[in-house]
């Protein structure tokens, strides 16, 4: 049976020291160009795969990554997970992943248990998690190294790392394509109150509704949470009033999704009678009949450069370095994407 090679095995074969092989699997900056290029063709040659667990016990930094949440849309998670695991493999770290309540009293403790029981090097966390003001302080008081993944604009960030989404920008879009459609009654289907998502695409809506001098009606707006039970409630309760709207703005997919149902089941055709909108551009937009129009947000690449950006900080902690100001925080804005529920004229 073939032997799985060792640190041993590549130092002798690039004829360099163990530490200059460790130096390299922990991409450290201190490795010339001939000599890093021989030891990565030696791991190549021989295949070789550092042991993390290893690692870990061995050096004072530890090479393990915690990514926290407490969210019930399982496509958000899954590609948030995706984009960790990546960002982690790039850098040779490993990934623990921690699903909580938020709603705990002792989300706090549990936090700061697991950083200890795994040995963590820092924390990447999403909505709701991420918003709440107690979680960061507390985190913040423990020195324990964070990005948040949180909804936001360059106004509100704070002094802690993080990759925000502008929502509100987007939903501003999603509101104007509704209107140049030929809308003017237009309601809004909420996702949780806990997620700040929710109130910023709530935000955009509105003040698209302003810009074009349209009244936000009586009952146009519903609360609800982000699930495709509640979009069918919400829209059942829009369909109910006494003028309803001729479009429906939901504030993700599958709240869409739910609200198609609904029309379906009350007779009323999408997009001839009623345009239904949603926000993410998860598999719900696409599996729809018809396809739902939405706003593209690229939750894999948000949580790789989370992790990227959570590294870094890392790596400057390690030599009592701070992040550059303009490093600190990064925006991404989802693209609208127009599809058949919003458009007659598409096929």
């Amino acid at each position: 049976m073939k032997t799985k090679a060792t640190i041993k095995d590549v130092a002798r074969l690039a004829n360099v020291s163990i530490k200059t092989v460790s130096r390299v699997t922990n991409h450290e900056t201190s490795v010339g160009a001939k000599t890093l290029e021989k030891v990565k063709k030696a791991i190549a040659e021989l295949n070789y795969l550092p042991n993390h667990a290893a690692r870990n016990l061995a050096a004072t930094q530890s090479y393990s990554l915690g990514f926290v949440y407490d969210n019930p849309n399982a496509y958000y998670i899954i590609d948030m997970q995706n984009g960790i695991l990546d960002g982690c493999q790039e850098r040779d770290y490993e990934l623990v992943i921690h699903p909580c309540s938020s709603s705990s009293e002792s989300i706090v403790d549990q936090l700061n248990m697991m950083v200890k029981r795994s040995q963590l090097a820092g924390l990447i966390i999403c909505p709701p998690l991420s918003e709440s003001p107690e979680v960061i302080k507390a985190l913040n008081e423990r020195d324990i190294a964070l990005v948040r993944v949180i909804s936001g604009n360059d106004t509100d960030l704070g002094d802690s790392p993080c990759v925000y989404v502008d929502d509100q920008a987007a939903a501003f879009e999603i509101t104007e394509h509704l209107i140049t459609q030929g809308h003017a009654d237009i309601g809004f289907l909420r996702g949780d109150d806990d997620h700040k998502s929710s109130h910023e695409r709530e935000r955009g809506y509105i003040k698209a509704l302003e810009k074009h001098d349209l009244t936000l009606k009586q009952g146009y707006t519903v609360s609800g949470s982000y699930s495709f039970e509640s979009g069918v409630r919400g829209a059942k309760s829009l369909l109910a009033l006494d003028s309803p709207p001729s479009a429906i703005f939901a504030c993700n997919d599958e709240i869409a999704a739910g609200a198609l149902f609904a029309a379906r089941l009350e007779g009323v055709e999408v997009p001839k009678d009623l345009a239904i909108a949603g926000f993410e551009d998860s598999p719900f937009s696409r599996q729809t009949l018809p396809r739902l129009t939405t706003a593209a947000q690229p939750n894999y690449d948000i949580a790789k450069q989370a992790t990227k950006l959570l590294i870094q900080l890392i790596e400057k902690r390690k030599k009592h370095q701070q992040l550059e100001a303009n490093a600190m925080h990064i925006c991404y804005r989802p693209q609208l994407v127009i599809r058949q529920s919003t458009n007659k004229h598409m096929d």
